[in-house]
């Protein structure tokens, strides 16, 4: 893999409520290569879904507004595009699917309707074609019958095949980057396990990138090729999948791993939970956002936040402790 199709600098996206001014976005900076999947995890409210739709220039204007950072896609920078410029962008080259395709799919117009909207307007086919492209596609997702169920609407659907509808529709236009945003929280176990390799197969098959948003890490396990974990609009770690779970670094990313039960355990041992609540950002931090929450706290923690450091190739961590020997660091 070569140059990253996507990378993000210093991304931050404010959100103006009566409250106050809440920083969902606090500096993000990530990239993506060709082929390659990238998860996000965090628990609600870390900015991880607020990260991808700014990037996609999504995020409804006001109450939410993009203060600073770039995003180069194929070297332009998405961030700086007119209205023009980012539709064609969207759908067409990165596609993006959301957590309730309920709310996604418009529920007075049937699926092939819906359907063959993109394909006429970035890839410039007939209705004819974009009928037959429809039926392949909802083929490809493993929808049974494609060619009858276009004229059928969304209620008419179960919730997998509403969500394998939205994934079809995002794959319409050979995408570059398929944003997948929790695709399977409300589903049943079973039909989550359908989807995740659903898009498995794919991504063998198309070759696209996927950033892949959810609070489940054993998908991020299965799917993911590196992984970005967020709390408090921040990335606080970032490795490969097999570093992150294997050698955590971060206290949070250890809470979130000790969280999940393990199979050779007693199964009556209580579950460890992260005590505590989730930062509300009013403010940007001064210091680490975790503290207040974090077994592993000094005194600089209350002082200063940790910027991400390499710890190891391919793995960078921002705290000031070395969780595995209780030592300072920097």
């Amino acid at each position: 893999m070569g140059e990253p199709l996507l990378k993000v600098q210093g991304l931050e996206t404010h959100f103006k409520t009566p409250e106050g001014t809440v920083h969902a976005v606090n500096g993000v900076s990530f990239h993506i290569k060709e082929g390659e999947t990238l998860g996000f995890v965090g628990e609600s409210g870390c900015g991880k879904s607020v990260t991808m739709l700014s990037c996609l220039r999504l995020i409804p204007a006001p109450p939410g507004k993009i203060i600073a950072g770039e995003a180069f896609f194929k070297g332009n920078d998405l961030l700086k595009m007119t209205p023009d410029e980012i539709r064609h962008v969207r759908g067409g080259q990165i596609s993006m699917v959301f957590q309730d395709p309920m709310t996604s799919l418009n529920p007075v117009m049937s699926i092939g309707k819906q359907m063959a909207e993109p394909l006429m307007l970035h890839l410039n086919l007939t209705k004819e074609q974009a009928r037959k492209r429809s039926i392949e596609l909802l083929g490809l997702v493993g929808i049974p019958n494609a060619a009858d169920r276009l004229k059928d609407y969304p209620h008419q659907y179960s919730g997998g095949m509403r969500q394998r509808v939205m994934i079809a529709m995002a794959l319409s236009c050979n995408p570059q980057i398929l944003i997948a945003d929790e695709p399977t929280t409300a589903l049943d176990v079973t039909i989550q396990a359908q989807i995740v390799d659903l898009v498995k197969h794919l991504r063998e098959e198309l070759g696209m990138a996927i950033i892949w948003i959810t609070h489940d890490l054993g998908v991020v396990a299965s799917l993911a090729h590196r992984v970005m974990v967020m709390y408090g609009g921040y990335i606080i770690e970032e490795a490969n999948v097999n570093d992150l779970f294997a050698d955590p670094r971060h206290p949070y990313t250890v809470g979130l791993l000790g969280s999940l039960p393990k199979i050779h355990e007693d199964v009556h041992k209580k579950l460890f939970s992260i005590e505590g609540m989730p930062p509300v950002l009013y403010k940007k931090p001064n210091a680490c956002p975790f503290a207040p929450r974090c077994n592993w706290v000094i005194e600089r923690c209350w002082q200063e936040n940790p910027t991400l450091k390499t710890v190891m190739d391919g793995h960078s961590v921002a705290c000031w402790v070395d969780i595995r020997n209780g030592s300072k660091k920097r």
